[in-house]
């Protein structure tokens, strides 16, 4: 039966950020995370990689403090913040307001609150949308929005998941380069969830893998910054995590038939390449069919 256990804040400073033992959680009888064992040093970034449904999302959250039906002991930092794929801005209130939500009650004037909201957006590039209205943003601005709502907040430790899954490539790089300076300003402890191998190796400083909601894999990723996709070392590191998530770089990707010579309704044709060599110029694919 799952006990209701309660996050334990850590007295700060004491060097960790995250300590989580014998974790476990069931959903509908099924075990999704099984007497996972973890600690997180500050100022540590963390990538958690892993397969759909293995667990990474569910430890995300009860870091986070936004489960609290599990088994095991879980201590954090009291200043935590989570950012996920989704921005998920209030569309009725300004850029200023959704990074400042919450921050009412800490007995703050208005006036500081504000210049910590403005520094806050200032620090990803939005100052100048301070007054905008969320649906005005891209979906990268939005994002960037979310972790100066973050930032604000000024978290030991920061818990991501999955923040630039739904960006453009482009649009992630940039990202990339942003958190990295925002962690080197800021100093936060980061669990990073990702299904993205490439963005693990280029962020973190150490990886995990889960596998069935138990950890299959931690090593410090020991690859100088910033970090080059064509190193070797980078090369070996990925080959090693994309055979610990079950993944065969090696396997032959089956062909896929050319939308020019293929139709609803018909069988596939393969052409030798070859064969097109002595093609009139006007042919027209579509006598294949006929």
């Amino acid at each position: 039966m799952t006990m209701r256990t309660q996050v334990t804040p850590l007295e700060s400073p004491t060097g960790v950020a995250v300590v989580a033992r014998n974790v476990q959680r069931t959903f509908n009888g099924r075990d999704v995370l099984r007497d996972v064992n973890l600690t997180v040093e500050a100022d540590q970034f963390v990538a958690l990689l892993g397969r759909s449904g293995t667990g990474k999302s569910t430890l995300l959250r009860i870091l986070g403090g936004l489960d609290p039906e599990y088994e095991g002991q879980v201590l954090v930092p009291e200043r935590r913040a989570v950012v996920f794929q989704e921005a998920r801005l209030v569309p009725w209130l300004r850029v200023l307001s959704n990074v400042l939500l919450g921050l009412g009650s800490r007995g703050e004037n208005r006036a500081t609150l504000r210049d910590r909201g403005l520094e806050a957006l200032d620090e990803v590039g939005l100052a100048q949308h301070a007054q905008d209205w969320p649906l005005t943003l891209s979906g990268g601005e939005a994002q960037r929005v979310a972790l100066a709502r973050a930032l604000v907040r000024e978290p030991q430790l920061m818990l991501l998941d999955e923040p630039f899954g739904a960006l453009d490539a482009l649009t992630r790089i940039k990202m990339h380069a942003l958190l990295q300076r925002l962690c080197a300003r800021h100093h936060p402890a980061v669990l990073l969830v990702t299904h993205d191998v490439d963005e693990a190796i280029l962020l973190a400083d150490r990886i995990v893998v889960l596998v069935d909601g138990a950890i299959a894999f931690d090593a410090e990723v020991d690859i100088a910054k910033p970090r080059n996709r064509g190193d070797a070392s980078f090369l070996a590191l990925r080959s090693r995590l994309l055979g610990e998530l079950g993944v065969n770089e090696s396997a032959p990707t089956p062909p896929v038939p050319s939308p020019h010579l293929v139709r609803p309704g018909s069988a596939v044709l393969t052409v030798p390449a070859q064969s097109f060599d002595s093609l009139p110029n006007d042919f027209d694919n579509k006598e294949i069919f006929q």
